[in-house]
């Protein structure tokens, strides 16, 4: 008996699914970013309003000051979904495992300078409750923003900060096991320098607009933060001092910054675009937000660096932040 075996194919009917069709057409099949991100926001059978807060939707975009046609605009540049951010994640856990094990067997520790070390229990490991705060205020985007764009990218911004937090607690067990972590709690509670800051992320625990906390906590606190401490205290001042292996052990919150920074840019751009009142109110939110975490900020510069140096560093990554805006689109 003969057989002959013969290939039939058979065109696939539809590339996508109906909404992802309707959105981006059916020329090409979307891509997995798409399918995971695009048009998933609950608008229609919530069931009930909120009890707490009777006079909104469960999920309302009219929660904040920013209106845009369309939420899924906000689009990550990343284009981070769960699969895609894990596995990055993933990478980087790597790399920070094996530079906690350089550190930890070269001494490094061990051999750095007591000035470089006082001031990493100072600056940095309090620092870890600043990324608590991060965490909840992000989770709070996440949970009161609207479209899937624009809030996934907020719950992975917040365990980012929780695993920042985690890095620091790391770090103060190796200089100074619990007593330095405790140490560092007790700064954040009553020490002078902490305390304009403390007060200023309790503030912002409370606002409800869920771009607010997004701008203020991600876009000017951060990016005045990041670029303070680690770019400058730690890769700069530290370094020359002798304190290369705090640099290695904060590499991941530095190449984060960096990363993040394209996600808010993109953000940010985009809403001041869609109209001038979005472009009034952005401004409006970081100009003041900016001056403030700028004057809060300086106590806790002061820790690291005395005098004029200190306003220095703190003028320098205001500047910074501004150009940042302005590239955006804002205070033009």
């Amino acid at each position: 008996m003969q057989i002959d075996v013969q290939t039939v194919s058979i065109e696939q009917k539809n590339k996508a699914f109906s909404h992802l069709i309707k959105r981006f057409g059916d020329k090409k099949i979307p891509s997995r970013y798409q399918e995971a991100s695009y048009d998933l926001q609950a608008v229609e059978n919530l069931h009930y309003r909120p009890t707490w807060a009777p006079e909104q939707e469960l999920y309302d975009p009219n929660l904040s000051k920013i209106r845009m046609n369309d939420w899924y605009d906000l689009k990550d540049p990343r284009q981070f979904y769960y699969s895609t951010y894990t596995l990055n994640r993933a990478k980087q856990q790597e790399t920070m495992e094996s530079n906690f094990k350089t550190v930890e067997t070269l001494g490094l520790i061990e051999g750095m300078p007591d000035p470089v070390l006082a001031i990493v229990q100072d600056v940095l490991i309090p620092l870890r409750h600043v990324n608590y705060a991060a965490n909840l205020n992000n989770t709070l985007v996440c949970g009161y923003g609207y479209g899937t764009v624009f809030t996934q990218p907020c719950v992975y911004h917040a365990m980012d900060n929780l695993g920042i937090a985690q890095y620091l607690s790391r770090l103060g067990l190796m200089i100074g096991d619990v007593e330095a972590l405790e140490a560092a709690k007790q700064d954040w509670m009553d020490s002078d320098a902490w305390q304009p800051l403390r007060r200023s992320l309790e503030d912002l625990l409370c606002v409800r607009d869920p771009v607010e906390v997004f701008i203020k906590q991600n876009f000017v606190l951060d990016g005045l933060l990041y670029p303070l401490v680690f770019q400058r205290i730690v890769d700069q001042n530290l370094v020359e001092q002798g304190g290369s292996g705090i640099s290695i052990l904060t590499q991941f919150m530095t190449n984060w910054y960096l990363e993040s920074v394209r996600w808010m840019d993109s953000v940010v751009k985009t809403m001041a675009a869609e109209s001038a009142e979005n472009k009034a109110v952005l401004e409006e939110w970081i100009d003041t937000a900016a001056n403030h975490f700028t004057s809060v900020l300086l106590p806790v510069a002061g820790l690291a660096v005395a005098g004029n140096a200190a306003d220095d560093l703190v003028s320098d990554v205001h500047d910074e932040l501004m150009k940042r805006a302005k590239k955006a689109g804002l205070f033009k």
